[in-house]
């Protein structure tokens, strides 16, 4: 009630002051409207700029590696890592057909021990720094998402080519595939690895070996 008390006071004010006064009121009522005018929603961030973040993250756990230590070092990967990968897309095409037959409770076990065992992998592999630059290259489309090409630059000045698949997943763009040296795909490999474990003794093994990785971080 009092808002209105307030904008009916203003318009009275405006009919009896004349032309200059009506000015005036033109620009209360412009300011009225950009105050109360949604605010845009900020841009999410693009395949390049994702990468440039994760890899921003990562430095920053390598410069503090030994204080942090293993269970340290996971931990402050792992929230990364999910946001950053699409983990169960990820899992699916590693898990390869088997997949198919899984049961919600399986897919959803299988999808999490996957996760954990990524962040266990960067946590091993990145353990510590010694100079190491990570650079982003440039982006490109292809048929199912935007690779974004990058290397490692080592302390001794060799670079290691290290290209990502992104693909947009409505409300950010997620990490599907890393490859190495630019051949060698991540899901390609693991792929290869869980498929034994898969014929000889089934999804829980594999799962419960996934989590191993991770637990053993834990101690």
């Amino acid at each position: 009630m009092r808002r209105t008390a307030r904008v009916g006071v203003i318009v009275l004010h405006c009919r009896q002051s004349g032309l200059r006064k009506l000015a005036g009121c033109g620009f209360v009522v412009v300011g009225w409207l950009v105050f109360f005018s949604p605010i845009p929603a900020k841009a999410a961030p693009g395949p390049s700029e994702v990468i440039r973040h994760f890899y921003a993250e990562l430095l920053d756990v390598m410069q503090h590696a030994a204080a942090l230590g293993a269970k340290g070092r996971y931990g402050k990967l792992e929230p990364l890592i999910l946001g950053t990968f699409d983990v169960p897309f990820m899992a699916r095409l590693s898990i390869g057909a088997p997949w198919a037959r899984l049961s919600t409770d399986q897919k959803r076990r299988a999808a999490q021990a996957y996760g954990r065992y990524i962040t266990a992998v960067y946590t091993t592999r990145f353990d510590g720094y010694s100079g190491e630059r990570f650079e982003v290259l440039g982006e490109q489309q292809i048929k199912h998402g935007t690779l974004v090409k990058s290397r490692i630059v080592k302390s001794n000045g060799e670079p290691v080519s290290v290209n990502f698949i992104l693909h947009d997943n409505d409300i950010a763009w997620q990490i599907r595939d890393v490859y190495l040296e630019g051949a060698i795909s991540e899901l390609a490999t693991r792929r290869s690895e869980f498929s034994a474990v898969l014929r000889s003794s089934g999804i829980d093994a594999l799962i419960a070996s996934l989590n191993k990785k991770a637990d053993d971080l834990q101690i």
